[in-house]
C-alpha cells in the first residue's frame, strides 16, 4: 500500500471521529446550558417596554391619579353643556339603585329658637318703667320700658317643683360671678361637693357672665338672673328655680337695671 494513501486515510478517519467527538460535546453542554440558564429573556420594543419602564418612576401613582381625576372632571363638565354623556362608575351604579334616605328634620338640639333672641314688643302693663316681669310659662322676661313697649328676652326656668313666684328686689349685681351650691342641692347631686366653698366665675361657671340677685323682706331668696354656660337651654325649664339668659342677654340686662329694681315673676 502506497504510504501517502494510508497516511490521508488515517488524517481523514481521524477528523471524522474528532467532529463526532466534538459534535457529542456540544450537545451535552448545549443541554447543561440549557437545563441551567431557564427561559431566554425576552427583548421587547422601546415602544412597548418605556411604559413599564415609566411606572418605576418616583410618582408615577399619584401623577396618574391626578392624570385620572382631570379626565373625569373634564368628562363630567362636558356632560353638563350636553356634549357628552359619560357611562356611570360601578359605584355611582350601586348609589342610583340605593333607595333614597329622607333626611330628619329636627333641628340641631343646640340651635336657639329665633323666637328667643331679644326684641322691642308692645307690652301694656301698670308696672313701672324699669320694672322685670317673668313669664315662665312662655319662657320670657320683659324689661318695662316707656311708650307701651318692653325689651324681651328668652329664658330657661326653673324644672317642675323648683319654680317660684313672687315678687323681689335686685339687691346685688355682679359680674362673672362666684359660684355656691345651696346644701339642698348638693343632696340632690352629691358630684356637688367638691364647689361646697364656691366656684370662681368663668366660663365654666354654671351662673355665667352676669348675675342679678334676687332679695324678699331684705332677705336673700337664693333665686338669681344670671347667664349660663348651656346657652341651648333657654327655652326650656331646667333649672334648680333661678331664670337663666344667654351670656350676652343677661349683660345687655345688666346695663339696663339698677339695685333697687323690682321684679315680678307670674
Amino acid at each position: 500500500m502506497d504510504y501517502g494513501i494510508w497516511t490521508s486515510k488515517a488524517l481523514l478517519g481521524l477528523g471524522a471521529l474528532t467532529m463526532l467527538v466534538g459534535v457529542s460535546t456540544g450537545d451535552a453542554q448545549a443541554q447543561s446550558v440549557s437545563y441551567h440558564a431557564g427561559s431566554p429573556y425576552v427583548m421587547l420594543h422601546e415602544e412597548r417596554s418605556s411604559p413599564w419602564l415609566l411606572q418605576l418612576q418616583p410618582g408615577y401613582a399619584r401623577q396618574q391619579h391626578h392624570v385620572r381625576r382631570q379626565q373625569a372632571r373634564h368628562a363630567y363638565q362636558r356632560s353638563l353643556s350636553g356634549r357628552l354623556v359619560t357611562q356611570p362608575t360601578h359605584r355611582q351604579a350601586v348609589q342610583a339603585h340605593r333607595p333614597a334616605v329622607q333626611e330628619a328634620s329636627v333641628a340641631p338640639s343646640h340651635q336657639l329658637n329665633p323666637i328667643f333672641l331679644p326684641q322691642v314688643v308692645s307690652y301694656d302693663t301698670h308696672h313701672a318703667v324699669g320694672t322685670i316681669i317673668v313669664d315662665p310659662h312662655n319662657r320670657f322676661l320683659y324689661l318695662v320700658e316707656e311708650n307701651g313697649q318692653a325689651r324681651r328676652y328668652g329664658v330657661g326656668v326653673g324644672r317642675a317643683g323648683f319654680g317660684w313666684s313672687g315678687t323681689a328686689t335686685i339687691q346685688r349685681r355682679a359680674e362673672w360671678p362666684r359660684w355656691t351650691p345651696p346644701a339642698s342641692m348638693i343632696e340632690r347631686q352629691p358630684e356637688l361637693e367638691e364647689w361646697r366653698h364656691g366656684m370662681p366665675g368663668g366660663l365654666d361657671n354654671p351662673l355665667g357672665a352676669r348675675a342679678l340677685y334676687l332679695y324678699e323682706g331684705g332677705r336673700d331668696t337664693l333665686y338669681r338672673i344670671h347667664g349660663t354656660n348651656q346657652p341651648w337651654t333657654i327655652g326650656q325649664a331646667m333649672s334648680s328655680g333661678c331664670i337663666r339668659m344667654r351670656n350676652e342677654d343677661v349683660t345687655d340686662l345688666y346695663e339696663r337695671v339698677r339695685i333697687g329694681a323690682r321684679v315680678v315673676v307670674l
